[in-house]
């Protein structure tokens, strides 16, 4: 099966913005509401160095554009080094680690809506470069994926994060008992996802709004 590898650079290229993003907010988001780990650790700057971890920004969607490419589609995904945060310097631990966990996902959602809206002017002043459209598109959904990707409450994922608010403390213990099998849960997931046309099902509006604000009706 023949892969388009110019759609595999323009997704490589806003997986690699989206996720670098992702991280610097929450940590800034963090250091807002009192916990000012991230900036200790360097980590409150957009120098993508500072967040590139060696396997999921670079190994892993590497990995998959090769099997993408022998097996038939195309599914890309990775992460950036996780920003620390320790929830006890916030002033409303249980409160603030929601908004900073949310914060992530909202990241990605707003890069996607930009790379739509940079293409909706772009097409109202009259520039006609497909290519450029095909990009903004491409590294659009990918950004929207990261942000419902992330909203999946499964530990270590940010929806998990969320989810764990509204659990009294017994029931979140025993949610948290699955974080050692957090990503095995998350692959069946999405396997089973997949095959039964569920994450199409989720992920269709949001891109129907991105081709429309890209490429008009």
């Amino acid at each position: 099966m023949k892969i388009d590898l110019q759609l595999i650079v323009y997704t490589l290229i806003g997986l690699f913005i989206g996720v670098i993003l992702h991280e610097y907010v929450h940590g800034r988001v963090a250091d807002m509401l009192g916990d000012h780990t991230a900036r200790n650790a360097g980590r409150l700057t957009l120098n993508p160095i500072a967040h590139i971890d060696p396997f999921g920004t670079v190994i892993l969607p590497l990995a998959l554009v090769v099997l993408s490419s022998l097996f038939g589609g195309l599914f890309l995904f990775g992460y950036a080094k996780p920003v620390p945060v320790n929830p006890f310097f916030m002033k409303k631990p249980k409160r603030d680690m929601v908004i900073v966990a949310a914060s992530g996902p909202m990241t990605n959602f707003a890069v996607a809506f930009a790379f739509g809206l940079i293409g909706m002017i772009l097409r109202l002043t009259g520039v006609d470069i497909l290519e450029l459209y095909t990009f903004l598109l491409w590294a659009g959904w990918i950004n929207i994926f990261l942000a419902v990707f992330n909203l999946i409450p499964i530990p270590p994922l940010d929806g998990s994060h969320i989810l764990e608010y509204f659990l009294s403390p017994r029931y979140k213990e025993i949610y948290l008992s699955i974080a050692p099998y957090g990503f095995m849960i998350i692959l069946a997931v999405i396997f089973l996802g997949n095959r039964i046309g569920l994450l199409d099902l989720i992920f269709s509006p949001f891109e129907r709004l991105l081709t429309l604000m890209i490429f008009g009706i």
